[in-house]
């Protein structure tokens, strides 16, 4: 008889849906396996307003699958520009739930970014004031600064003083990839959480480079050495309550991603939680998954736990080498192999 696990169902604390053909393509995978995911706003055009996050919520119940109960929790791209009356107008109505702030040009769909954080800071102020959690893609952007450093810099340079200026402010640093990022973290206080993907916790750079360009292991932030890859799982597997689950899944068409200039990104909607469970089952923790995948997130957030629950048996499940969605060729993150977890 195979093993399995039942825990609450999770949620996907950072997750990128897309629009249009695409977000009628990618969505079913995320609703399949969540109940909840914090929807990125980086767009084009970014959603900068009430009034387009809300549209762009309707779009996205509109591309699920007639009886799904998955709800998007939606997020405010921040600019320069962005109003904090805006911000707590359309926090205090339930339209987003979070702010994310992209350093200007840092990744995918930043090119509308924060060029200073301290152009924001009456925002954040305000954000502060009213409980709402910036979310924050941590990497600096100056070209000098090696991108496998970017990550540190941007804590040493910019994080440090945030939470020093800001205390009472809820931060959720996303994607997180370095041992740094995950000391950081873990010597915070309760206002500072972090989301980890499944990829950084299964892949580090060699993935990217090793035996030539492998462009469907290239996302941002990227995969750093092994030393950091080995402090996620410690981190991630640790227990700590101010970290939690988010796929950061980024989709992209085939051709999209092996091309002169591969957009970044991994598709790894979906086998997610077959991905993390495997980690979790490697490290001898999966007393502890439920916690990462299903509690600690609603926890921060200041939401409820889902009363559904899922099961993962330990049995095998082999990852097609691309799927068609809804048009578009996307190659998923572990194409080609077999995981020893799959969602029963």
């Amino acid at each position: 008889m195979s093993e399995t696990l039942t825990i609450r169902r999770p949620d996907d604390w950072h997750t990128h849906l897309r629009d249009n053909d695409l977000l009628k393509g990618v969505a079913p995978f995320t609703a399949r396996q969540f109940a909840r995911a914090i929807v990125m706003p980086n767009l084009s055009p970014p959603m900068t307003d009430v009034a387009g996050v809300s549209a762009y919520r309707d779009r996205i119940i509109a591309a699920l699958p007639e009886g799904s109960d998955f709800t998007p929790l939606m997020t405010l791209y921040l600019t320069d520009d962005t109003d904090p009356a805006e911000v707590e107008r359309g926090f205090a109505s339930g339209t987003f739930v979070a702010a994310k702030l992209y350093p200007a040009h840092a990744t995918t769909g930043s090119a509308h970014g924060v060029t200073d954080i301290r152009n924001i800071y009456p925002v954040l102020e305000k954000m502060q004031a009213i409980g709402m959690p910036l979310l924050i893609h941590g990497e600096v952007t100056d070209n000098h600064v090696d991108i496998f450093d970017r990550e540190a810099v941007f804590i040493e340079r910019t994080l440090v003083q945030l939470v020093a200026d800001m205390p009472a402010l809820k931060i959720v640093f996303e994607h997180i990839t370095t041992q740094e990022a995950a000391d950081f973290v873990e010597g915070s206080g309760e206002t500072i959480a972090a989301t980890i993907t499944p990829q950084h916790l299964h892949i580090n750079r060699n993935a990217m480079l090793v035996g030539g360009i492998r462009p469907h292991a290239f996302c941002l932030p990227v995969a750093k050495r092994e030393k950091h890859r080995q402090a996620l799982r410690k981190l991630a597997t640790s227990g700590c309550t101010r970290v939690f689950l988010g796929t950061d899944t980024a989709p992209h068409a085939k051709d999209l991603k092996e091309s002169a200039c591969g957009c970044a990104g991994i598709f790894n909607a979906p086998f997610a939680l077959e991905s993390y469970v495997t980690v979790f089952d490697d490290e001898g923790a999966l007393d502890k998954f439920e916690a990462f995948a299903s509690l600690n997130g609603p926890a921060f957030y200041g939401m409820p736990v889902n009363e559904t629950t899922i099961t993962l048996e330990k049995a095998p499940v082999t990852v097609p080498d691309k799927i068609d969605a809804n048009g578009t060729i996307i190659v998923p993150f572990h194409a080609g192999e077999t995981l020893r977890w799959r969602l029963a």
